[in-house]
């Protein structure tokens, strides 16, 4: 095998080392844009749906073709949104290490990148599901792109409550691309979700807080301060745990999904109310990544316990 000389000359090992290194390097790239734990989050809400649409196990078939389609689907929004957010995050801290910000991937690759996995999910989506659940996915790109993060991110403190529908979508997605149609079950489940983002969202730009307002995007954390965060965060606490017991009649849920919706939604609730309290109280520290992480843990209970209460005997 040949190698590096004395003399400094490169050798065709060497040069087949850094060929492999930089595409490594691009293909792990290309993975960040589509925001993996974003996405990983979106699938933990449609994977459980359907399970709950089939009434048991769903068919192979078109549980494959909706994850797939719905990963590509929510890649491909996470990627138009770096194409389009790359000014701010080379502002903010956070994300000073994303793609289009290193130079790692330049704005084309990123775009044709984007546009790449919007066809293909469609594509997936309808001919291996049905094309309600591609005609979705796609109005989920176009609101996530055009009405978050063109229209709303940069103008109102609101952005992340009406931004965060883009969310709710892999739960439609989900139950369509089981049934071919939309049911009472799947508003509720997107009405959860949407009613969690903000209490989900919040406490984590409280932590940012400088970030955002180095990058001039009013986050209620910014324009409002901890007190009215806290608050909020209360409020849509209480509701996501009253949208988790409305499922109960509507769906004819079990006792599993009862038990968990009871318990997780009171621990939830009683995280907010801790977040709310140590803010008004003017704690230099008010944990807010706590409130953050109980966010996801509680949502990924609930939904859980979606996908498991259909498959119990009784």
């Amino acid at each position: 095998m040949s190698n590096a000389t004395s003399s400094g000359v490169t050798t065709p090992a060497t040069t087949d080392d850094r060929q492999r290194s930089t595409l490594a390097v691009k293909a792990a790239a290309y993975v960040a844009l589509t925001k993996p734990r974003v996405i990983e989050l979106l699938l933990v809400t449609s994977l459980p749906v359907m399970f709950l649409a089939a009434d048991g196990v769903p068919p192979l078939g078109a549980l494959v073709a909706t994850l797939v389609g719905g990963f590509l689907s929510a890649g491909s929004a996470n990627a138009f949104n770096m194409v389009f957010d790359r000014d701010i995050d080379r502002v903010m801290h956070r994300t000073q290490q994303r793609p289009l910000v290193t130079g790692t991937l330049s704005v084309t690759e990123a775009r044709v990148f984007a546009w790449s996995m919007a066809v293909v999910s469609t594509l997936v989506l309808g001919f291996f599901a049905n094309w309600l659940a591609a005609s979705l996915a796609v109005a989920a790109i176009a609101f996530y792109v055009l009405i978050y993060t063109m229209l709303l991110k940069r103008r109102t403190e609101q952005n992340i409550v009406w931004g965060g529908i883009a969310g709710c979508f892999p739960v439609v997605i989900g139950w369509a691309g089981v049934t071919g149609s939309l049911d009472w079950p799947a508003w509720i489940l997107f009405a959860l979700v949407f009613l969690w983002t903000p209490a989900h969202y919040w406490p984590l730009s409280m932590k940012y807080r400088a970030d955002y307002e180095a990058a001039e995007v009013p986050m209620l954390s910014v324009v409002r301060g901890r007190s009215m965060v806290g608050i909020q965060v209360i409020l849509y606490a209480w509701a996501s745990l009253a949208c988790t017991l409305l499922l109960i009649p509507v769906a004819g849920m079990g006792w599993l999904y009862t038990g968990v919706a009871v318990i997780a939604g009171a621990w939830f609730v009683g995280e907010a109310h801790g977040l709310y309290s140590r803010a008004i109280k003017g704690a230099v520290e008010v944990r807010a990544m706590r409130v953050f992480h109980a966010s996801n843990t509680y949502l990924t209970l609930i939904f859980l316990a979606v996908g498991v209460d259909p498959l119990l005997p009784f």
